[in-house]
C-alpha cells in the first residue's frame, strides 16, 4: 500500500511539474508568421483563422466553395486581419503542392499548417458503401497528408514549423452511425502521432487535436443516409445541446495555446476526456455500452445502401428546427455555416 501511495504521489507531482513547465516555458511567437488553414471558410477552421489573425498571423484560407471562402475572407478583413483566400481541394495532391508553392512564392514560408478540412457522413454502417469510406479517407486522411507533404520540405529545411491535425473523439472511440468518419479520423490520429515523433528531429512540431463534438452549426452540411429525416434531426439536436457540445471559440483558444506552447496531443472538452479515459480503462465495456446506444438510433432504410448521401439541411424537421437547436443555429450564422 505504501509503495502504491508513493507511486501515486510521484505521478501527481510529475504531472503538476509538466503542467507548470508548459505554462512557464518559452512560447512560439505567432505575430508576423503565415498560417495556412484548410477547411478555413467556415466552422472551426474559420474560428481558428480569426484567432490566429488576432495574434498577428497572416492567414491563408483554403476550401472548395469559392463564394463561401470569399465571405470568410471579407469577414476577417473587416476585423483588420491580414487574410488571403485561395480555392483548393485537399484531395488533389498536385493542387495542394501548387497552392503551397504559390503561397510561399508570393507571401512567404508557411510557418503553421492547420489540417482542418473534413466531411461527416451520418447513418448506419449498413447504408454506407465503399465509396462513402473512400470519400471520408480522401478528405480527412489523404487530404491532411497532401497538405503536410506540401509544406514539410520547407519546414525541414528551415528547421521550424508547426502542423496541427484536427482529429476527433471519433479518432479514439468508434461512435455508432459515424463509421466512415471514425475510420478516417482514426487513421489521421495514428499518422499524426507517428509524424510528430519523426518530425521533431527536424525542428518541426506536430500537434494532434482530439476534440469532442463541437457546436459550430455544421450539422446542416452533414451528409445523411439511411432514414434521412431521423438521422438529420437527431444529429442536429445532439450537435446543439450545450452540455454535450463544446463551444467552438473555447476549442480554438485551446488549440492556439497548444501551438504556442508546443504541445503534442490535446484532448478538448470534458465529455471527450471522460469517454477517452473510460475507453482506455474499460474498452470492452464501452463498446458494449455503445452497442446499447446504437439500438436506440434509427435503423437502416431498405434499399438505401446504394443511395447518395445528402445534406442534412434538406431533412431537418420538427424539434430539429426548434428552441432545442437554437444554439446550433446561432453558431451556424456566426461561423459561416448557413447552407446556401
Amino acid at each position: 500500500m505504501r509503495r502504491v501511495g508513493w507511486l501515486g504521489w510521484t505521478m501527481l507531482l510529475g504531472g503538476a511539474g509538466y503542467v507548470l513547465a508548459r505554462r512557464l516555458g518559452r512560447r512560439t511567437p505567432l505575430a508576423g508568421a503565415i498560417a495556412l488553414v484548410t477547411g478555413g471558410s467556415r466552422g472551426l477552421g474559420l474560428v481558428l483563422a480569426r484567432q490566429l489573425g488576432e495574434r498577428g498571423m497572416r492567414v491563408v484560407l483554403t476550401a472548395r466553395d469559392e463564394e463561401e471562402l470569399e465571405r470568410a475572407r471579407a469577414g476577417l478583413e473587416a476585423r483588420g486581419i491580414d487574410a488571403t483566400a485561395l480555392p483548393g481541394d485537399v484531395t488533389d495532391e498536385e493542387g495542394m503542392r501548387t497552392l503551397v508553392a504559390d503561397v510561399e512564392e508570393n507571401l512567404g514560408p508557411v510557418d503553421l499548417l492547420v489540417n482542418n478540412a473534413g466531411i461527416i457522413q451520418v447513418g448506419p454502417s449498413e447504408a454506407m458503401t465503399l465509396e462513402d469510406y473512400r470519400r471520408a479517407m480522401e478528405t480527412m486522411f489523404y487530404g491532411a497528408v497532401h497538405a503536410a507533404e506540401a509544406v514539410l520540405p520547407g519546414m525541414r529545411a528551415r528547421r521550424r514549423g508547426t502542423i496541427v491535425n484536427v482529429t476527433s473523439i471519433g479518432a479514439a472511440v468508434g461512435i455508432p452511425h459515424l463509421a466512415p468518419y471514425d475510420a478516417a479520423k482514426f487513421a489521421l490520429r495514428g499518422w499524426s502521432e507517428a509524424l510528430g515523433a519523426e518530425a521533431a528531429k527536424h525542428g518541426v512540431s506536430v500537434v494532434t487535436i482530439v476534440p469532442g463534438l463541437m457546436r459550430t452549426g455544421s450539422f446542416g452540411h452533414a451528409l445523411v443516409k439511411g432514414k434521412r429525416y431521423a438521422e438529420a434531426s437527431l444529429f442536429s439536436l445532439v450537435s446543439s445541446l450545450p452540455l454535450i457540445t463544446l463551444d467552438a471559440e473555447r476549442a480554438a483558444r485551446r488549440i492556439v495555446r497548444a501551438v504556442e506552447h508546443g504541445e503534442r496531443v490535446v484532448v478538448i472538452g470534458v465529455p471527450a476526456k471522460l469517454l477517452r479515459l473510460a475507453h482506455a480503462l474499460f474498452p470492452g465495456l464501452i463498446v458494449r455500452t455503445l452497442g446499447l446506444v446504437n439500438r436506440l438510433l434509427p435503423g437502416p432504410q431498405p434499399e438505401e445502401r446504394e443511395g447518395m448521401a445528402l445534406p442534412a439541411e434538406l431533412y431537418r424537421r420538427g424539434l430539429a428546427r426548434s428552441i432545442l437547436t437554437a444554439l446550433g443555429e446561432r453558431a451556424a450564422k456566426k461561423y459561416n455555416e448557413e447552407p446556401a
